[in-house]
């Protein structure tokens, strides 16, 4: 094999499919890249067994060939380069040489045989979805996943498709995340799979503002075409939660607030909260929001907001990190904060979004 490319194209490359290598793996040939020549480019892949990343980049193709490559050593030794193109040959028993015209390295690689083959998708039904769509629907659901992993169905993002809608959930037990997009066309697709959360965010990284992916489900395998870069993942097994039975009617007693203003008094109020005192207290009087905190033997916070409300005066106590979590990522200038009293879940609720957050006791 014997290929000359761009620096900077090979290092971003790299980068897209080393985030998922793992060094503390028993099989040595995890940590390597698969580098493959194809028609007009060189394809790059990395697997850790439960989720696969290729990358394909165009370069000068001098012969054709394939071979796996130490992905730390190869990183490094790329990055700091001196020259903006970079030559690389494979030699007899996988010696891999990079070299310019005035500086090399050799390096040792494994042979592609030794490589795991990752799971195909022929025959299987093509599911598009518009990249941004996507993007800001796990945007909006990815942080309230558990990372408990005594249940292991939610370590990671409910994906369901039904009469063309796709539904994305997520929940902790504490808070649940619900986004809800019609798809462009109408599919005949009735689908349910949970996408574990390294996945996600292996998507969310790699997800553009313009063009489609394809989604294509295998035998508890998924794959998510993004054009240049391909996800395969394993999927998580078991039954998710029926979501549907906690969400609760939606409230008139609703509290109207500037979004923007609510979270940096939350990021403030949060400033003073320690392992055994979290809770943030909201007290909601009449157009007007008390946001407080009291932690002994640390200190004291109160602050003030304009708000919009009508309904029964109340105080209630949230964890500062659920609340920040959905206002740092929502794009509305104001929200509606749904309350119906001190013991029962505050509701947000936008155009094909719900996110349900418990109260927590007040100390």
């Amino acid at each position: 094999m014997r290929f000359k490319v761009e620096k900077n194209n090979l290092i971003a490359a790299i980068q897209t499919v080393q985030n998922i290598i793992t060094t503390k793996s028993a099989l040595p040939i995890l940590s390597n890249i698969l580098i493959e020549t194809q028609q007009d480019g060189v394809r790059l892949t990395a697997t850790d067994l439960d989720i696969g990343i290729t990358c394909v980049i165009p370069v000068d193709i001098q012969e054709q060939g394939a071979i796996t490559i130490p992905a730390k050593r190869f990183s490094d030794i790329i990055k700091e380069f001196p020259v903006d193109v970079v030559n690389v040959t494979t030699k007899k028993n996988n010696l891999v040489v990079i070299n310019s015209e005035f500086c090399q390295f050799k390096i040792m690689g494994l042979a592609k045989e030794e490589f795991p083959s990752l799971p195909e998708f022929k025959d299987k039904k093509v599911i598009r979805v518009e990249q941004a769509t996507l993007k800001e629907m796990l945007t909006l659901t990815s942080f309230a996943v558990s990372f408990d992993e005594t249940r292991y169905v939610l370590n990671g993002i409910l994906f369901k498709i039904n009469k063309g809608v796709l539904t994305l959930v997520s929940t902790d037990g504490k808070r649940l995340a619900i986004a809800e997009r019609k798809l462009n066309v109408g599919l005949d697709v009735d689908l349910s799979i949970i996408v574990p959360i390294k996945t996600i965010h292996e998507l969310n990284r790699n997800l553009k503002e313009e063009g489609e992916l394809s989604l294509v489900i295998g035998s508890n395998q998924a794959l998510f075409d993004l054009n240049s870069v391909v996800i395969i993942s394993r999927l998580i097994e078991g039954e998710f939660p029926d979501y549907g039975q906690v969400i609760p009617e939606v409230s008139e007693n609703r509290m109207k607030v500037g979004r923007n203003q609510f979270l940096l008094a939350v990021k403030r109020a949060a400033l003073l909260a320690t392992l055994d005192y979290q809770a943030v207290k909201l007290e909601v009087f009449k157009n007007k929001l008390v946001i407080s905190k009291s932690t002994p033997d640390v200190g004291e916070f109160h602050e003030e907001l304009a708000a919009e409300y009508q309904g029964r005066e109340l105080v209630i106590g949230f964890n500062p990190v659920y609340l920040i979590d959905i206002l740092k990522n929502l794009s509305d200038e104001v929200i509606n904060l749904e309350l119906t009293d001190g013991e029962k879940p505050g509701v947000i609720r936008i155009s094909g979004y719900v996110y349900i957050v418990l109260p927590m006791r007040i100390n």
